[in-house]
C-alpha cells in the first residue's frame, strides 16, 4: 500500500487496480482538483480500477465538480463509505446528477463490506 498525497486529501493505492480515496476535512472540490484526482488515477492505476471512496471527513464539491466529478470511462467500480445518514443522502444527491457515463456505485456503512463488494466484483 502507498499513501500518495494530494491537494484535496489522499489516494492510497490497495492494489493495482484499486485505490482508496479519502477528501480532507471541509475541503470544497473544484475543477481544477477534479482533474488532478482524475490525472492521479489515470497515471497510477491499471485499466479498468475500482475506487473505495471512503467518507470519514465533511467536504463539499462546486457545482462544476460534480458534473465532472468520476467521468473517467476507466473506472469501473465504486464502492462509498457513508457513516451517517448525512452522509449517505449527499452521496445519492451526487449520484443522481445526470452524466453522460452511469456510474456503477453502491453505497455501505462500513469500509470492510465496501471493500469485500469492490474485490467480489472487481475481478477482470
Amino acid at each position: 500500500m502507498t499513501v500518495h498525497k494530494l491537494s484535496f486529501g489522499e489516494i492510497t493505492l490497495l492494489k493495482p487496480d484499486l485505490a482508496e480515496v479519502i477528501i480532507g476535512s471541509g475541503v470544497e472540490m473544484d475543477l481544477q482538483m477534479v482533474n488532478e484526482y482524475h490525472e492521479f488515477l489515470l497515471t497510477h492505476l491499471e485499466n479498468p480500477f475500482n475506487l473505495l471512496i471512503n467518507k470519514i471527513h465533511r467536504y463539499s464539491y462546486t457545482f462544476e465538480a460534480q458534473q465532472h466529478l468520476a467521468t473517467l470511462p476507466e473506472i469501473n467500480l465504486m464502492a462509498v463509505v457513508a457513516y451517517n445518514s448525512m452522509t449517505e443522502k449527499s452521496t445519492k444527491s451526487l449520484i443522481s446528477i445526470p452524466r453522460a457515463m452511469p456510474w456503477n456505485i453502491q453505497i455501505f456503512k462500513e469500509r470492510k463490506t465496501a471493500f469485500d463488494w469492490l474485490e467480489s466484483l472487481g475481478q477482470s
